[in-house]
């Protein structure tokens, strides 16, 4: 009897699509079928929508990562950057953690690398501004502005108290007001124990380029975002752009300028720049293009063996007139990853792929604790019965049993308890007070050694 190799799927990316992807394809094709292989610098998929949950300590951070050697039981992991791909000759160029670079031959290949922020070059950001697309991002954000309370709850310097109470949001899509809204929450809570400090001393300020916020949720939801934003005391700046950042000097396109040592940069995506390091043909924005089979094409030639979906790929959008693409949503991202997997199989089946159709069924949107908006199936709600559905859905989006009951454990929790307002600064330098406390060798000779024979 002959033995079929089992053709390989290289999956580059363990986001959204990749993730998903590669957890139906193992379930629903036979191991002596295909062979998974996910390839991810990071050991976790993050589910990014709960960052801003994670930054505020509504959720244990932990909670918020789905490890992936735990989900993926039937793929095989390789923990390692990819570092080129070359379609024509199915290799990709992995970098593992450590070693040198190896090959791996391939039969399909999903590329789903995701996202970075979009930054532009303004003067200063690279230097003073704070992402929020990982995990340690969202930690290093709350971190931050915990200690920022500090500083300014013991310096006498009115001018440095003034500036590390002004905390500036740049960017007024998802990301960045539900940063925003969960933040003033933390800072709101917390302020009860500084003694020192007043409400009305404390900044927020939101920079957005448009004339409206939250454009997903529809121009009446935005409005009443808007609305209860500015109830808070946040200064919304929209038709504004930030021009400069240098030395924590903001200046911004309607002339004001003002110190801030919070500078949160969340104005929008751009497909992954490892897609720069392929053969794989790209659309005028750097996507991957792609069929509504999600087989990346060049032209009107599909690829043979080449997939992509998710922020990173130009997926014309069937439900909407010619022309128009797939927004880079976590919605549109699950189900595409779906219909991906189903499509693989179907190929090495000998079948066809079927086209990607999904109708966005609509956004919600977390303002902070018990707070929030939503536009589902054309219905509108707001306050606690949107924050509520915006909680509901995505802990039913969230993989795997395990990470659902212990994100509902943490806000069960919440309920009881009031919220941990703690900074954990040295997470990030966390070696720091050891090597202030060991001395430097003075001399050539060894040290002599400790421990081993003393008395």
């Amino acid at each position: 009897m002959d033995h079929v190799r089992p053709q390989r799927v290289i999956v580059v990316g363990a986001g959204h699509v990749g993730l998903y992807a590669a957890l139906r394809l193992s379930r629903r094709v036979s191991p002596r079928r295909a062979e998974v292989v996910v390839i991810d610098p990071q050991p976790h998929m993050t589910y990014q929508p709960f960052l801003p949950e994670a930054a505020a300590g509504n959720i244990s951070p932990r909670h918020s990562v789905v490890p992936l050697r735990r989900e993926l039981k039937r793929c095989r992991i390789v923990s390692g950057e990819v570092t080129r791909i070359e379609h024509d000759r199915k290799t990709v160029t992995v970098q593992p953690i450590e070693g040198p670079p190896t090959e791996m031959t391939y039969d399909h290949i999903i590329v789903a690398p995701g996202s970075v922020s979009r930054t532009l070059p303004v003067p200063g950001l690279r230097e003073r501004g704070i992402g929020f697309k990982t995990i340690g991002e969202a930690i290093y954000l709350r971190n931050h502005i915990l200690d920022r309370l500090d500083v300014a709850a013991v310096t006498p310097d009115a001018a440095v108290r003034k500036a590390s109470l002004t905390f500036v949001f740049v960017g007024g899509g998802y990301a960045g007001i539900e940063a925003l809204a969960e933040m003033e929450d933390v800072v709101r809570d917390a302020l009860p124990t500084y003694p020192e400090l007043r409400q009305e001393e404390v900044r927020f300020v939101l920079v957005e380029a448009t004339n409206r916020i939250l454009p997903e949720v529809g121009a009446k939801m935005g409005a009443y975002a808007a609305r209860q934003l500015d109830r808070r005391g946040i200064d919304l700046r929209l038709e504004t752009r930030l021009e400069s950042c240098v030395d924590g000097w903001v200046v911004l396109s309607d002339g004001d300028r003002f110190k801030a040592e919070t500078l949160v940069w969340t104005a929008g995506v751009k497909p992954s720049p490892m897609l720069d390091r392929t053969d794989l043909p790209r659309g005028p924005r750097g996507h991957l293009t792609a069929r509504p089979t999600l087989q990346v094409v060049d032209g009107d030639r599909v690829l043979d063996g080449a997939w992509t979906a998710g922020d990173c790929a130009q997926v014309p959008d069937l439900t909407k007139p010619e022309g128009a693409y797939c927004s880079p949503s976590a919605q549109h991202a699950v189900r595409q990853a779906k219909v991906l997997a189903d499509n693989i199989r179907l190929v090495l089946l000998g079948g066809e792929p079927k086209p990607y159709k999904h109708k966005y069924a609509g956004s919600v949107a977390s303002l902070g604790l018990h707070k929030g908006v939503a536009h589902v199936y054309g219905i509108k709600l707001t306050g606690l019965p949107a924050w509520f559905m915006h909680r509901t859905y995505h802990v039913s989006r969230i993989p795997s049993f395990n990470r659902k009951a212990r994100v509902v454990a943490d806000w069960t929790l919440a309920f009881v308890f009031r919220r941990e307002t703690i900074s954990l600064g040295q997470l990030h330098e966390p070696r720091e007070e050891f090597t202030h406390v060991t001395p430097p060798l003075t001399s050539d000779r060894p040290a002599e050694p400790v421990g081993a024979g003393t008395r």
